[in-house]
């Protein structure tokens, strides 16, 4: 096996990471019973999931096409940036909209924050 073919099958393997992570993502977004819980699991493994392909793809056109990709490199981080921080701010707008957690939750950390404004 040759250098080439290792890399390949490196990048394969992280690019089928992500795909792993997406559909875990797919999963916890049917499964988990409240808005509170779908977005912590879409947020993190949607984003793993996502950056893997990004990266993989990144690392495809960097080493065997001999290109770098800047659009690859600023989807990345602008992926790795955004996505937690739009999920953090849907998830305090239903928070603020009444949106009621499940009834196996047993810690509800904003209410004291909440109804101290």
């Amino acid at each position: 096996m040759n250098g080439s073919n290792l890399i390949e099958l490196a990048i394969a393997l992280i690019i089928l990471t992500g795909t792993i992570f997406g559909f875990l993502s797919s999963i916890g977004f049917i499964r988990l019973p409240d808005v509170y819980n779908r977005a912590h699991a879409l947020s993190k493994s949607s984003t793993l999931g996502v950056l893997f392909v990004l990266l993989g793809t990144f690392l495809f056109f960097l080493f065997e096409e001999g290109y770098f990709s800047i659009k690859l490199f600023l989807g990345i981080f602008f992926v790795f940036l955004t996505s937690p921080v739009a999920t953090h701010v849907i998830c305090r707008s239903a928070y603020c909209s009444g949106v009621e957690m499940a009834e196996e939750s047993v810690q509800d950390d904003l209410r004291e924050i909440m109804e101290g404004q």
